[in-house]
């Protein structure tokens, strides 16, 4: 596999550095600046991109709030403040910051808001958190390089409280474990070019092509239960009688059965029970190296091979990056040797080389803890043995410490 193919755009190593500035900038600011920060990319200007007008995920709600704090971004590389969800409710009319929280889950869940860092003062005070804002959803190894709790975010929002959030989340899960079972590197570079045309076609057509974050597949059914649920609003609607106003009983009685039958939403059956087989790595030796987001995502790569195979498998890299700081080439993505070496193991042409080294080294230190409690134990017994009879452990120890028994009572 080569090793030096350029998975990160350049445009995310300049983000990168942009948000080092803006921390330092925060703590040079001290206490004034007690606030989250913003850092748009994108050209300054109040034009919207027409990908998320005709983002067919998004709901109207996440659009306006995403326009609302794009308006809230002066440029790239000035600083910002990510507006507050009380302003976002009140800049784009809407009635809840519940649905200002919602709109933002959904914005990160797809992509389209990366959460970067989280900022400190030098007495380690939380300053604010640093966002994102991007023009287009960010592919998946530009998101896991930026947003350093991504993985566990998908994993925590899967129990959100709100049904939609859950829903998007299920579906942007149930992509990445298609992607995965199907051999696909998830991690690979994707020409900009082709993703958008596959955007455009999926928005213009339907959806028979990728749309960022979600497969053809998906796409459709998160399609088609949103529109189910619509169509079920509607019969709802359809249902109710107009009652007689001098009847305040009857009143009473269709406005509880409307409220009580159109605002509730269900988690589609087909996302609850894609559940993702990620397997725990907690039982397993991950190498040290590996960050919370890649160990989430190694997770899922290795729930696609045997279980005999996976421990060798991670050894395998643990080695590989062993032989790099021996002056081997470096290995530029850890996940994307390990996707490598998962289909090597499916291939039947997985061979132990590097990792047989990490192995025999664990196998070695194992004897050598063993040995020492054996030493342990053995002395332990010795000294019981030579301990007189009826002889306390604390006599024993004023023994050894020279001090007088203690009297008898």
């Amino acid at each position: 596999m080569a090793q030096d193919d350029p998975e990160i755009r350049p445009q995310t190593y300049a983000l990168d550095a942009l948000i080092r500035e803006t921390l330092a900038r925060g703590r040079r600011a001290g206490h004034a600046a007690n606030a989250d920060a913003l850092l748009f990319l994108g050209n300054s200007h109040h034009a919207f991109p027409v990908v998320v007008v005709q983002d067919p995920i998004l709901e109207p709600v996440d659009k306006l709030v995403w326009m609302v704090i794009c308006q809230s971004g002066r440029g790239t590389g000035a600083k910002a403040e990510f507006p507050s969800y009380a302003d976002i409710a009140r800049l784009a009319n809407i009635s809840s910051t519940s649905t200002v929280s919602r709109a933002i889950a959904i914005l990160r869940a797809t992509r389209w808001l990366s959460l970067c860092a989280r900022s400190r003062e030098a007495n380690g005070r939380f300053g604010g958190n640093v966002y994102a804002l991007h023009d287009e959803p960010l592919p998946l190894a530009d998101a896991l390089h930026l947003d350093p709790g991504y993985m566990a975010f998908l994993q925590d929002a899967a129990n959100h409280h709100h049904a939609r959030v859950r829903c998007v989340v299920a579906a942007v899960s149930a992509t990445l474990d298609d992607d995965i079972r199907s051999g696909k590197d998830v991690l690979a570079p994707v020409n900009p070019i082709e993703r958008r045309l596959d955007a455009i076609h999926a928005i213009e057509r339907g959806g028979d092509r990728r749309y960022f974050s979600f497969n053809a597949e998906v796409l459709a059914r998160l399609s088609s239960s949103g529109a189910r649920r619509d169509r079920a609003d509607q019969d709802q609607k359809s249902k109710v009688v107009k009652p007689d106003p001098q009847n305040s009983k009857a009143v009473l009685r269709s406005s509880s059965k409307y409220i009580n039958t159109t605002t509730t939403t269900t988690t589609p059956k087909n996302y609850s029970e894609s559940a993702r087989e990620a397997v725990s790595i907690e039982t397993l030796i991950v190498p040290a190296r590996l960050k919370d987001n890649q160990r989430a995502l190694a997770a899922r790569y290795l729930a696609t091979i045997p279980v005999e195979d996976r421990q060798p498998v991670l050894d395998e890299l643990a080695g590989r990056l062993l032989a790099e700081q021996r002056g081997a080439k470096p290995v530029y993505d850890e996940l994307r040797y390990l996707h490598h070496l998962c289909v090597q193991v499916n291939r039947g042409g997985f061979v132990p080389n590097l990792g047989l080294k990490i192995q025999a080294e664990r196998d070695r230190r194992r004897r050598e803890a063993e040995r020492l409690r054996e030493e342990a134990a053995q002395r332990e017994r010795k000294e019981r043995a030579a301990r007189a009879p009826g002889e306390s452990p604390l006599a024993e120890i004023r023994k050894r410490l020279g001090m007088p028994k203690a009297p008898q009572r």
